[in-house]
């Protein structure tokens, strides 16, 4: 173990690192959307899902938009701890409640990156540890994190999840799991992580512990809690995932990401196609990669289980890659072998993925579609 003061050293480098590169993308993101003649803020706070969430904050679950086709997309589909959160803050600060979707937001985030540095130097040294929360900041759909959007939030809690597990505290684990449960469906993950890890830990240790137990019985509760009161509201026990299915959000096992690859593999622009084999590829070569570096049990079933979930929904194409964001675990080979080069090479390799990022980012958030 290092010293408390190395810990606290880079805990701190992993947040300033983290925050130097999302002020580089929210500059580029500036610059971009003054030439352009945008807002900014209203890209960050008022757009798309972060306009369903204030909806609910300002006025509670009942809202729905009937689509030309005749279906219907409902309010119920979005987790109600950020709009509770937006609620609250607007109540005791002079702000409305976008505005204070977008706080929540930006701290979430730090507290992710530094939920993420202390899981990345719990498993691989600190350095790495660092490495992680800033490459974490210039994944390509990091510009999310800015915005009023649930996976800041999300990952920040499932990363402390992971790190009192990590460390024994299964209490705490389970408590921060059922807070992720009322933020994001993907909290399946995190649940799947901690039962399974559990179960091989009674089966290794031949003991069960009432603290485990507690964590374990816990975790699923934030996430069933919300199905259940949504099949009550709607009168229909299985009312939450035909909500979700009427927004393109049923489970398909794949058919409709294998559909799409395909379409454009044999369309006008097959190139695209290929671009979408060889991204899908470098996940597969991203998790292959976790594997072999035999991470954690908790960190690796998370980290592949958030990927799966990501992949096997009927969703728009262009939000998958956002979905598997809070997948922070299949960037620590890439953390470790960067630890490795002097500090001058990681500044320059970080640096430039925060350019990267933050051109990505400022195309996608001027551009028409959602994230």
């Amino acid at each position: 173990m290092f010293p408390q003061q190395d810990r606290r050293t880079s805990a701190a480098l992993a947040l300033w690192g983290y925050v130097a590169v999302r002020v580089v993308g929210l500059a580029v993101l500036a610059v971009a959307a003054a030439v352009a003649g945008e807002d900014v803020l209203h890209r960050l706070k008022g757009r798309w899902d972060s306009v369903w969430y204030v909806r609910i904050a300002e006025h509670g679950y009942g809202h729905e938009v009937t689509l030309p086709h005749g279906g219907v997309h409902s309010d119920l589909a979005f987790f109600p701890l950020l709009p509770a959160l937006e609620r609250g803050l607007s109540e005791v600060l002079p702000i409305d409640a976008a505005t204070a979707g977008l706080l929540v937001s930006w701290a979430a985030s730090l507290a992710a990156a530094w939920g993420i540095h202390a899981v990345g130097a719990q498993v691989a040294g600190r350095r790495a540890g660092v490495v992680l929360a800033v490459l974490w900041g210039v994944y390509p759909t990091a510009f999310v994190q800015s915005m009023a959007y649930t996976e800041a939030l999300f990952t920040a809690l499932a990363a402390w999840s992971l790190y009192a597990v990590l460390r024994g505290r299964w209490v705490w684990a389970g408590a921060l799991c059922v807070l992720a449960g009322l933020t994001r469906p993907s909290a399946a993950a995190l649940i799947a992580a901690l039962g399974i890890t559990a179960v091989v830990t009674v089966v290794r240790e031949r003991r069960v512990t009432a603290r485990m137990a507690a964590g374990v019985l816990l975790a699923p509760l934030g996430w069933l809690g919300y199905v259940v009161f949504v099949a009550v509201r709607e009168g229909s026990a299985t009312a939450y995932f035909e909500v979700q299915a009427a927004w393109g959000n049923s489970i398909d096992g794949g058919v409709a990401l294998a559909r799409f690859v395909w379409q454009n593999l044999t369309g006008p622009a097959p190139l695209a196609g290929v671009g979408l084999c060889a991204a899908l590829a470098l996940v597969g070569w991203a998790v292959w990669l976790c594997v072999r570096q035999r991470q954690p049990l908790p960190v690796l079933v998370y980290g592949i289980a958030v990927v799966v979930i990501s992949l096997v929904g009927a969703a728009y194409f262009g939000s998958r890659p956002r979905l598997m964001m809070p997948a922070f675990p299949l960037l620590l080979p890439a953390a470790v072998a960067l630890a490795r080069l002097r500090d001058r090479g990681v500044a320059l390799v970080l640096a430039a993925l925060a350019l990267a990022s933050g051109v990505y980012g400022a195309f996608t958030l001027l551009g028409p579609g959602p994230p």
